[in-house]
């Protein structure tokens, strides 16, 4: 549904060249919510803003829904109309709301219908819709003043699908909101996709909300992108490092002779006491350093750290008694090449 194709954005100023997009390959499937992370600067807003236009790339393509953005823009007036189309089926959703504080809720759901240049009746029909859909039915003739942020978000969220588009871009649209209200807006957005069919593309530096509703996620670090994949691959990817920021766990070795684990629980293994079973089956005391569990799409996955007695070679076996229960293994502080050649 939303490709990019070596996808780069340099800004320049007063002679000074920067590169906000490095060469991005994305690919978001019809249908999934997609999220991309990374900390301020990363290039996650430039991304969005190109993914819709708002940016023109300096090189790249961008493809939506079968048409490739970038082949029309600046291509003369028939290819701008035929831009405009495209890009009316994109709904865009801001981080601060971006309500024109004049006009009721109501007519800030309109004003892309009059644009696309319904019907006064027609419009008020639609959004007095979409305000439904979204839980505002009784916010319509209130002014964005009157609102709070979450509110304020429903009615940007409303207005993104005025043009019934199939794709929904939101640019940090929850950074702003408490944490309550994010997860309101967030089980909005994941009914949305669902009852919509709409395709999501997200842009965030929180990874709750990759854990909330996300199926794919994309790591950014310097205007590229270093990871990607389903939210599941990337738990199962040993060394993944948006697995470790999604279920960061802490605890350093007691000594140089022991053996540190990252162990990835998914699904039924979750509930399964693995732990004590190895302690039993191989008469050894284990110490657990750290833990985090929580659901992704309806999953309980966790991570643990644990302590074995004894160096690596010492624990070839009972490494192996884990990895045969399903679990991900990762050895902290073994070389890359020890990990992969123990699978």
């Amino acid at each position: 549904m939303i490709t990019t194709s070596d996808l780069t954005k340099v800004y320049r100023s007063r002679g000074r060249a920067v590169t906000a997009l490095d060469g991005v390959d994305l690919h978001v499937r019809e249908g999934e919510v997609y999220g991309v992370i990374g900390q301020s600067g990363a290039g996650k807003s430039s991304l969005i803003r190109c993914v819709n236009l708002l940016e023109r790339p300096t090189a790249g393509t961008v493809t939506v829904d079968g048409t490739d953005l970038t082949a029309l823009a600046g291509r003369g007036p028939r290819a701008g109309r035929e831009l405009r189309r495209a890009r009316s089926r994109i709904g865009m959703v801001f981080q601060h709301f971006n309500l024109l504080s004049s006009r009721t809720v109501r007519d800030n759901v309109e004003l892309p219908l009059e644009i696309l240049g319904l019907s006064g009746r027609e419009r008020t029909r639609k959004a007095l819709d979409l305000l439904d859909l979204v839980g505002l039915a009784d916010k319509a003739r209130s002014y964005p003043a009157q609102l709070s942020g979450g509110q304020k978000q429903r009615v940007g969220i409303a207005r993104a699908l005025a043009g019934e588009p199939r794709v929904l871009l939101s640019d940090e649209a929850t950074s702003a909101l408490d944490p309550e209200t994010t997860r309101s807006v967030l089980q909005l957005l994941r009914d949305l996709n669902r009852q919509l069919g709409l395709t999501v593309l997200l842009i965030t530096h929180e990874m709750d909300v990759v854990k909330s509703i996300c199926d794919s996620a994309a790591l950014m670090e310097n205007g590229r992108v270093v990871e990607s994949g389903t939210v599941s691959e990337l738990l199962a990817t040993p060394g993944s490092a948006l697995a470790s920021a999604l279920f960061p766990v802490g605890g350093e070795a007691s000594a140089e002779d022991r053996t540190v684990l990252d162990v990835t629980f998914h699904g039924e293994a979750a509930t399964q006491p693995v732990v004590s079973q190895l302690s039993r089956t191989y008469n050894i005391d284990i110490s657990i350093l750290g833990a985090a569990l929580d659901t992704v799409g309806g999953l309980q996955i966790g991570r643990m750290r644990i302590e074995l007695p004894g160096r690596y070679e010492d624990n070839v076996v009972p490494i192996g008694f884990l990895r045969e229960q399903g679990l991900q293994i990762d050895v902290v502080g073994e070389p890359r090449l020890v990990r992969e050649g123990a699978k």
